[in-house]
Parts: structure tokens; C-alpha cells; sequence
């Protein structure tokens, strides 16, 4: 592995999307982008979904009455790629920044289908890739349709390699067994405000939890970006019903920070309020802890124990076509749910 002796300044975005609206909590994140790499900042990580929003009503509603909701949050959704990604990379590219961000990504192969997706972008404005949450959390599943293996991936860039997983999906410890395996050293975990919880569980601690066991465990720094509850979204989701609102109102539902390979913080903790936290990342730090503890390392069995990543895609539909088969609609459209393929022509 090449050595990265640069330190540089990473961001984690504690803010509420302006609600089922893509195009303005777009333009609210390049606002963000933009003060971040003001600030020095060349990582810049959003909160899960934060385009443009966490389906709430999961949680307090009913399945039935939810429905309509889903409907808004589909049309509320992005394309990928799509304009909302277009100016996204823009901002990433206007302020020099490589930007992690979770979006609401609408399926191509389904009218209907919803993937909680995080996106990577470099500094030079490219699309690096995107990761699937694997796993829709609990109520989440009533929204979601689940990623596969192929985006499990770890990006090298400039600064670093950048791996990633959505909120729940830092309890899967293979899940971030399989990036660290591929050499991630920076991991962002983003989360949304979780207020609807049962009553003995703290987010708060939870993600603190998550975020030093995995810094602790591989070595690396992790960014935490969680999303904030605004009155907009409480207003919108709850209305008129009390109980709805007090369940959305719960302090300590929020926390957003960075920590070291250590597991310990090096940025200020940041709870419920919205703000940006930032952090010097020195990944020469990672180098040492190794010696005492890499579970990816000679801190390992590989004798003993194996781990197997499926990385091809699940497409829901292949078609097998003869050379000389009349074209169809799907010929000029690019899917990443079905593939085409032409064997020899039928006599």
C-alpha cells in the first residue's frame, strides 16, 4: 500500500435536508460544501439520505397510512446519474472537496423502487461511485429495497481510501470487516436523527459505540455525519397528532463526530443542534496502532477463518437473445437491474 504522508482537514454535516424537496437540499448541500472547504476542509460527509429526507412516518404511522407518503418520498427521489448529481459534482468540484452524501436513488428498472444510497464524489468533480445500503433497517424496510455486494467498495483517492456504510450497516461487522480488507483507512458512517427509537436506546451512545469499535478495531478514522430534526419535519410528518410529535421531538437522537484510529474523539462532539464539526485527518497515525492489533494483518487467521464477498451485481432479469432478434426497448438503455446477451444465430 503507498504511503499518504499528506494530513489534511475532513467536515462531518450535522443539518436537516429541507424536507421531500431534492432540489433545494441540493443546493442547501452545496451551501455546505462550499462553507466547509472555506473552512479548509478537502472531505466534506453528509448525513444518510439527506437528499431530501428519512421516511419518518415508518415509525408513527401505519403501513396503510404511509402509503401516500412513500409515493411523495419516491418523487421526491433522485435519479443516479441525474441533474441533483450533476450539481453536486459542481460543488465538489468548485471547492476542491471529495463529498460523501446519502440520497433518497430511485431505481431504473422499477417505477416504484427506492435504494438508500451514498454517493461518493472526488474533488475533481467525478463520480466515484455509489453504495447501497445492503440491509434496510428494521421499520426502513417498509421503504427500501436492499444494495448487494457490488458497491461493498473502498475508494483510493488523493487523500486517502474512503469507504463508507449507512447508519445501521456499521453493526454488520462483516459488512465492515470487507472494507477494511480492501485497505480502507477513512470510513464515513452517516446516520439520521432516530427520535421514534424505543425508549431505553440512545442514539447518541449508539453511534458512539459503533463509530470507536470501528476505529478501535481497523485502525482508522471514522466521520460521523447525522442528521439534525427541524420543525419543518416534525410539523410535516406529525400535523395535528400529539403523539406522533412528541415521538419526533426526543432529545439525544443525534450525534456527529470524528475519531481517531484509537477509537477516541478528535473532533468536538455534536448533538441534536445542526452545525459542522471538523477534524485534522493524519492517517500516519494508523501505522503504529497496527503493530499491537490488524485484524486485516498478522492480527488475523486466515487459516482459520474466511470471508467471501459476492461483488457482482443481482440483476433481476437476463436476456438471452439470438444474433439477428429484433431490437427492443431496452437495447439503448443502460440498467444496472437486467443484462442483454446474443448468442449465435438460430439456423
Amino acid at each position: 500500500m503507498k504511503l499518504y504522508p499528506n494530513r489534511f482537514i475532513a467536515a462531518a454535516v450535522q443539518a436537516a435536508p429541507i424536507f421531500l424537496d431534492a432540489d433545494a437540499t441540493v443546493e442547501l448541500a452545496c451551501s455546505l460544501i462550499d462553507e466547509a472547504a472555506r473552512a479548509g476542509a478537502r472531505l466534506v460527509a453528509f448525513p444518510e439520505v439527506f437528499v431530501a429526507g428519512y421516511p419518518y412516518w415508518n415509525w408513527t404511522m401505519t403501513p396503510v397510512e404511509g402509503s401516500a407518503w412513500y409515493e411523495r418520498l419516491y418523487v421526491s427521489s433522485i435519479d443516479i446519474p441525474g441533474p441533483q448529481v450533476k450539481r453536486l459534482c459542481a460543488a465538489a468540484r468548485e471547492a476542491n472537496c471529495f463529498v460523501v452524501i446519502g440520497v433518497n436513488e430511485r431505481g431504473a428498472h422499477s417505477y416504484g423502487v427506492l435504494y438508500n444510497t451514498v454517493l461518493f464524489i472526488g474533488a475533481d468533480g467525478t463520480l466515484l461511485g455509489r453504495h447501497r445500503k445492503l440491509v434496510p433497517t428494521w421499520a426502513e424496510k417498509l421503504t427500501w429495497t436492499g444494495g448487494d455486494g457490488s458497491s461493498l467498495t473502498v475508494y483510493d483517492t488523493e487523500i486517502g481510501p474512503i469507504g463508507a456504510l449507512a447508519c445501521g450497516e456499521n453493526t454488520n461487522t462483516l459488512a465492515r470487516f470487507s472494507l477494511l480488507a480492501q485497505g480502507e483507512l477513512i470510513h464515513v458512517a452517516n446516520y439520521i436523527a432516530l427520535p421514534v427509537a424505543p425508549k431505553d436506546y440512545d442514539m447518541v451512545d449508539a453511534i458512539k459505540v459503533r463509530a470507536a469499535a470501528h476505529s478501535f478495531e481497523g485502525k482508522v478514522f471514522s466521520i460521523v455525519s447525522c442528521s439534525s430534526l427541524s420543525a419543518q419535519i416534525v410539523d410535516c410528518v406529525a400535523g395535528d397528532d400529539v403523539r406522533a410529535r412528541d415521538l419526533l421531538s426526543r432529545e439525544n437522537s443525534a450525534f456527529s463526530g470524528i475519531f481517531g484510529p484509537d477509537g477516541r474523539l478528535v473532533s468536538e462532539p455534536l448533538i441534536d443542534r445542526a452545525g459542522i464539526v471538523f477534524a485534522e485527518i493524519d492517517l500516519s497515525r494508523c501505522i503504529q496502532l497496527k503493530q499491537m492489533h490488524d485484524i486485516v494483518g498478522h492480527y488475523n487467521r486466515f487459516d482459520v477463518f474466511n470471508l467471501t464477498v459476492d461483488k457482482r451485481e443481482k440483476l433481476a432479469l437476463t436476456i438471452n437473445e439470438p444474433i439477428g432478434y429484433p431490437r427492443g426497448a431496452h437495447d439503448d438503455v443502460a440498467s444496472d437491474t437486467f443484462a442483454v446477451s446474443r448468442g449465435a444465430r438460430h439456423a
